[in-house]
């Protein structure tokens, strides 16, 4: 019966194999052969439904796309690149985000559970060393070394545990994990994170596109503002003139809105501007701008 052992051997490297193989395949992923896709095939579209970065023609995931292959430029790695976005927006950015919580804790019970029960294996079929006297006393050895039954039964309940904890485990992680269309992170905080990185840049086209982005879900005249400064440093001074009216409208003292829109009429509506920035210098005297513009008034009345 020496072929049972060598069967079980043989059966147990198969399935290691075959799983080895598998999470190989896995970890591999579509896209390696360009970085770029790799990373943004792991990214959520904030303002799609069940689609990544990769897939999506939305000007957002343009933009994510974008970051990404900056970075990637830069020299950074897969890796960095995730926890640069993660960093930003929340683990909900990535489509496979890691284990956490009860999820975590599904797989932690289980490898401690393994790790008690090699433990307890070792010491219980360990070899125990017996007396000289014993040993002489002892009558010959006749039939199968006594403890081979019990160590054919620790290997396999052993492995049958193993295939039981780790199929309750997968399929817990199945049963947390949310279906098939999680909530992807803000779409709005993205939209305005991704224009304040292009706006370091100098990219202020780009910016005002994502402060658009963000205003079709959330009118907030603080994002209409950055649009506004965004605009008027890209040289679009009629846009940036209407977004700072849209503001005062709501805030007809807002000290950026007069700021924004002064300065967008030095360019649209010159007789106009002199006396809108002198309301802003009146409203805000303390502001950041008032000595330059205090400076441009006195320069150019």
């Amino acid at each position: 019966m020496r072929w049972r052992p060598a069967a079980g051997t043989l059966v147990l490297v198969a399935l290691l194999a075959a799983a080895a193989a598998g999470l190989a395949r896995s970890a591999a992923g579509p896209g390696q052969d360009d970085p770029v896709r790799s990373v943004t095939a792991d990214l959520r579209c904030p303002a799609c439904q069940g689609e990544s970065v990769a897939d999506s023609r939305s000007p957002m995931a343009a933009a994510m796309r974008q970051a990404v292959a900056d970075q990637v430029a830069q020299g950074r790695s897969r890796d960095e690149v995730r926890r640069w976005f993660v960093q930003r927006y929340g683990p909900d950015v990535l489509a496979d985000p890691p284990a956490r919580g009860v999820e975590l804790l599904l797989w932690a019970v289980p490898a401690l559970t393994l790790l008690a029960v090699g433990y307890a294996a070792r010491r219980t079929l360990r070899p125990r060393p017996r007396r000289t006297a014993d040993r002489a006393a002892a009558p010959p050895a006749v039939g199968p070394a006594p403890g081979g039954a019990a160590r054919w039964a620790w290997r396999w309940s052993a492995l049958g545990l193993i295939t039981v904890v780790v199929s309750v485990a997968v399929a817990a992680r199945g049963l947390d994990r949310p279906g098939p269309d999680p909530t992807p992170a803000d779409p709005v905080t993205v939209a305005v994170g991704l224009a304040r990185d292009l706006e370091a840049q100098d990219r202020y086209d780009a910016a005002a596109q994502m402060y658009r982005e963000a205003l079709r879900d959330r009118p907030d005249d603080t994002i209409r503002l950055r649009l506004a400064f965004a605009l008027l440093r890209a040289g679009d001074a009629a846009g940036a003139g209407q977004a700072a009216q849209e503001v005062l409208s709501h805030t007809p003292d807002s000290p950026d809105g007069l700021l924004v829109l002064g300065l967008a009429q030095r360019r649209t509506r010159p007789a106009e501007a002199p006396r809108t920035l002198r309301r802003f210098l009146t409203i805000a005297p303390e502001h950041p701008a008032a000595p330059e513009i205090t400076r441009l008034l006195t320069s150019h009345p």
